[in-house]
């Protein structure tokens, strides 16, 4: 299993569900979790992005899925990214 780093920005639609509904976050996880995915962390953040996502999945085409079908949906942007643990990375470079 990989990591992902999720970086996810609410549209104008998902800031309202999010008011209304904040439980639906929790919602959406169970979602990522039943497409084989992992959700190990995840955060509420200020700055250009709304909330950071940690990830657990099996393979790259498991989390373009993932972000196909969420924002498809029209309530938030994605912008997901592998990440290389730092050991792995020295590893690799040797």
């Amino acid at each position: 299993m990989a990591i992902y780093i999720a970086l996810s920005t609410l549209t104008d639609e998902g800031r309202k569900t999010i008011k209304n509904r904040p439980e639906r976050i929790k919602e959406v996880n169970r979602e990522i979790e039943a497409m084989g995915i992992k959700v190990l962390e995840q955060y509420a953040v200020l700055g250009p992005y709304d909330f950071i996502t940690i990830l657990e999945a099996p393979d790259n085409d498991s989390v373009l899925k993932m972000s196909v079908e969420l924002g498809s949906r029209g309530t938030v942007q994605l912008m997901t990214l592998p990440a290389v643990p730092v050991d792995e990375f020295i590893k690799t470079l040797k």
